[in-house]
């Protein structure tokens, strides 16, 4: 199928030409949690027909914004990853959490969610309150599980190239872990609780794992 365009001489129109599309940027979302396979997104993009996702991969690895490649034995199965270029939307999609958090009041009945989907607008507002060094934070909620990594020095970021990211699961060497429910993580998330409120008030529970660099940070404070 020929490409469709704006047409116009103008940066928004082409950014548009490559992410305006439906499902693209819930696709990029995805991936900014490091490499998936097929079924692994379709089943983290609820609502998605086969079709429409087989056709919005291939217009985004034409437009280079994802690549594919097979894992190496015993997995054998092809993966689906960001490109730098993938990976630098991570602001836009968070301007577009900022934007769209008004409208997320009480979870309507049809919604679906995954834990994960609270990491875009979460990194900045971590980012903003551990200035200690703390890198690697793992998040529990009922839903699940995932982590985030504020500085991306390491594989954990999901980013090729460093860079903040998240990833599904508990991180294998996280500073620290906040377990909170799903309703903290959305004030959280979408800054109508600051961090340090929520744990002041109980909403969220901290452990620091033996050996992580948090707990070693506070040890040398406290020596000091």
């Amino acid at each position: 199928m020929p490409r469709r365009s704006y047409d116009q001489y103008c940066a928004v129109a082409r950014a548009l030409d490559a992410v305006g599309d439906r499902w693209t940027l819930l696709i990029v979302r995805e991936l900014l949690g490091g490499p998936r396979r097929y079924t692994d997104l379709h089943a983290d993009l609820p609502g998605v027909s086969t079709d429409m996702l087989a056709s919005r991969l291939k217009d985004m690895e034409r437009d280079g914004l994802t690549t594919r490649r097979r894992l190496a034995p015993p997995g054998a199965a092809f993966v689906y990853e960001l490109t730098t270029r993938g990976h630098a939307l991570l602001p836009a999609l968070t301007a577009l959490a900022d934007w769209g958090a008004p409208a997320l009041d009480e979870r309507r009945p049809t919604d679906a969610l995954r834990a994960h989907w609270f990491a875009v607008p979460l990194m900045a507002r971590l980012a903003r309150h551990f200035t200690d060094g703390t890198d690697v934070i793992d998040i529990a909620l009922d839903e699940g599980e995932f982590h985030v990594v504020l500085g991306g020095d390491g594989p954990e970021s999901g980013h090729p190239e460093g860079g903040p990211g998240y990833a599904d699961g508990p991180a294998e060497h996280p500073d620290i872990r906040l377990r909170m429910d799903t309703a903290t993580c959305a004030d959280i998330a979408y800054d109508r609780l600051s961090l340090a409120r929520g744990i002041e008030s109980g909403r969220i529970a901290v452990t620091l794992p033996e050996g992580s660099g948090a707990r070693q940070r506070r040890k040398r404070t406290t020596t000091a």
